[in-house]
């Protein structure tokens, strides 16, 4: 008998239809002999239009009353499918992230998660029920709610795997495993068999919406197997796992995209001690992430400084950037959304040169233009115009002969 935790997002449990094909899979799996405890995100659209609401309600949201807001959606979910199990003959109980309880840092809308609790899960799971937990949710230290920013729910289901000792995480969405690139987008994309967590945690961070970024970080530190399938399907199917040495390691595994970009520019920077952290501190002060960083060489001791950041959070980057600049004696700045991030991502490339080479004269065939250039032993990213995001994608699939299996 295996523990297994299944993790459900919003496509998943969208109506009821498809809460009731969520508790047969689940059931299914519990009559095969295994222990289950189910993740639910909440149905498709709703965290958005709970979000909509806190902004109706204000301009800025009070950030603790907003998680309260928007963690609402998951609740609905987990009852409903445990209502529905135990309706199917299947004991099931539902737990909030306060009353596993999940704990989390104090950074609200985007808390990480500090420890989870699993006695009260594993005594459900003795005695034979079915535990339904709310994903993307968690409490801080002064039994607040806490949530913890979007696609939470794959990092809430691999932290329980993690802390259960679980078998496997069973990561289910609407799409059959992960690909070489967004199929949406290149009709030559192919399915992995498998993928290595530093190759999937690169193509998360570079644009892939497949898995949380964070997720593939707890499931590489506590060495959970991940797979991911569709809802919709029995076949198909990726792992997540760690490099082994039986596994043929491809030169590239896959293109990624993320057109969630902004560049801001600091231009005529005093270029001294100091500097960068005055500009950069701010920013993580709020939460802010910044992704790619350019300096330019100094020239008369003056130099600009180049940075992304997700749009979502260029207004709020803009207002901080604005007081920077002013501090460190900056001649000004500039704001870009209108670009994108192309990645090139495999663990193949650490041992075979030339790959950034045949990136950069792909683009270059295309007539797109590279604005800003970030590297890593398994990663090379380029930032382009808006438009050629496409383009690029397409060109780089091909030029490195992806739609072929190896």
């Amino acid at each position: 008998m295996a523990l297994i935790v299944q993790k459900y997002g919003g496509t998943s449990v969208a109506n009821m239809e498809r809460i009731a094909n969520v508790a047969r899979k689940v059931i299914r799996t519990k009559e095969e002999g295994n222990s289950v405890v189910v993740v639910l995100s909440a149905m498709s659209g709703e965290t958005d239009r709970l979000i909509q609401l806190a902004r109706q309600a204000a301009d800025v949201p009070d950030l603790r009353e907003y998680d309260a807001l928007i963690s609402t959606g998951e609740q609905v979910t987990i009852t409903l499918l445990a209502i529905m199990l135990n309706g199917m003959g299947h004991k099931a109980k539902s737990f909030l992230g306060f009353q596993v309880p999940v704990s989390t840092d104090q950074a609200f809308s985007k808390a990480r998660i500090l420890s989870v609790e699993k006695d009260a899960i594993l005594k459900e799971l003795d005695e034979g029920r079915i535990v339904v937990v709310a994903g993307f949710q968690g409490k801080d230290a002064d039994n607040n709610i806490t949530t913890l920013g979007r696609g939470g729910s794959d990092t809430s289901a691999v932290a329980l795997a993690a802390a259960l000792n679980a078998d496997v995480c069973d990561i289910y969405t609407d799409v059959d495993g992960v690909y070489t690139t967004d199929p949406n987008v290149c009709a030559k994309a192919r399915r992995l068999d498998q993928i290595t967590y530093d190759e999937m945690l690169e193509m998360a961070r570079a644009g892939a919406k497949v898995l949380q970024p964070r997720s593939v970080e707890l499931a590489k530190k506590y060495n959970v197997p991940v797979y991911v399938k569709s809802s919709f399907s029995d076949e198909g199917g990726t792992l997540v796992t760690k490099e082994t040495k039986g596994m043929e390691k491809e030169i590239v595994s896959g293109v990624t995209y993320d057109r969630d970009q902004a560049k801001i520019t600091v231009i005529h920077v005093p270029d001294r001690p100091g500097i960068a952290a005055a500009i950069f501190a701010p920013l993580a002060e709020n939460n802010i992430m910044v992704d790619m960083i350019i300096q330019n060489s100094s020239i008369h001791g003056f130099t600009d400084l180049t940075f992304t950041v997700s749009r979502k959070e260029a207004r709020e980057a803009t207002r901080i950037i604005a007081d920077a600049v002013r501090e460190v004696g900056a001649e000004k700045f500039e704001v870009d959304e209108n670009v994108a991030k192309v990645s090139v991502i495999g663990n193949g490339m650490i041992s075979h040169a030339g790959v950034a080479a045949k990136i950069f004269q792909t683009l270059f065939r295309e007539q797109i233009n590279i604005q800003m250039i970030s590297t890593s032993e398994i990663k090379v990213s380029c930032v382009v115009e808006l438009k050629y995001t496409e383009l690029a994608v397409m060109a780089l699939h091909d030029a490195f002969g992806l739609e072929s299996a190896r």
